[in-house]
């Protein structure tokens, strides 16, 4: 009998807190129109939502707002963006996503990125901020037709160091696959798990730094990584960057996230990824 109201009493708490987790997802469809790319559909479920500020130049960006706040163990949220034949558009996020501490589950964003023939699709959330004990695993899944452009840039800072915070321990995995007329171009995966202030001193993580970041640009070549290496100079991290396949890769380094964002935005201007989302120059 004893055993039974334990049973019950741990499947009545598990019903609690998965009744308390934030879910949301996003679905968005653009498409090219005589007066420049439209949407063609809004689906918004959720605590995740979509808006649509006038962009400079006329041209389409979509601002993502999570409303619930910020992200702990157990949430989940999902977004998938289909950018049709000829088509543009730029994503980026209201403000930087805080991953809070988890009691033991991860938290999930899954991201699913479609671009069609001659359409281009700038990915430029803001930073990820991850708290002391956060859990976060995400997946970015890209499919491109031969001729798509891509920009895909992701940051992430371990603890905010100018309120004195550590991310001591947790767990971190981000994990992308790009496919270009459906084979598998680049693949991906960054794991930090356990003790991650003490992995991030290491040299070949990154020497110290608690904040870091990923820029994929395709295509890509050996004139846009000398574009990044031209501003190197002015960077107040570490930036390297390589082309190959047709893709050109950064990996950004850098002490904070006010320092990452100062490079980050240089990187992507270097690229000519456009003009920035006004959002990320508040």
């Amino acid at each position: 009998m004893g055993s039974e109201c334990q049973i019950r009493s741990t499947r009545h708490r598990d019903a609690i807190f998965a009744g308390n987790r934030a879910t949301g997802r996003v679905e968005l469809a653009v498409a090219a129109g005589r007066a420049g790319s439209q949407r063609t559909r809004v689906h918004e479920a959720g605590s995740l939502r979509a808006r649509f500020p006038h962009a400079a130049g006329g041209a389409l960006e979509a601002v993502l707002v999570n409303v619930a706040g910020g992200m702990t163990g157990g949430d989940r949220f999902g977004f998938d963006i289909e950018v049709g034949a000829g088509a543009s558009l730029t994503v980026t996020t209201a403000a930087a996503e805080k991953i809070y501490r988890s009691l033991g589950p991860d938290c999930e964003i899954a991201v699913k990125l479609e671009v069609g023939a001659g359409g281009a699709l700038a990915w430029l959330p803001q930073e990820t901020i991850l708290f002391d004990r956060a859990r976060l695993r995400r997946s970015i899944d890209v499919e491109l037709a031969r001729d798509a452009r891509l920009t895909l840039a992701e940051g992430g800072v371990f603890g905010r160091t100018a309120m004195g915070e550590t991310v001591k321990s947790g767990s971190y995995c981000d994990r992308w696959r790009v496919r270009v007329g459906g084979s598998l171009l680049f693949a991906d995966q960054v794991r930090l798990d356990g003790g991650i202030a003490q992995t991030l001193t290491e040299r070949a993580v990154a020497g110290g730094g608690a904040a870091a970041a990923s820029v994929l640009q395709i295509p890509g070549d050996e004139e846009s990584v000398a574009a990044v290496r031209a501003v190197q100079q002015d960077a107040l991290g570490e930036i390297g960057a390589s082309a190959w396949n047709g893709l050109a890769l950064i990996r950004l380094v850098a002490a904070d996230g006010a320092a990452l964002r100062h490079d980050l935005m240089r990187v992507l201007m270097a690229l000519g990824a456009g003009p920035l989302p006004r959002l990320w120059l508040n």
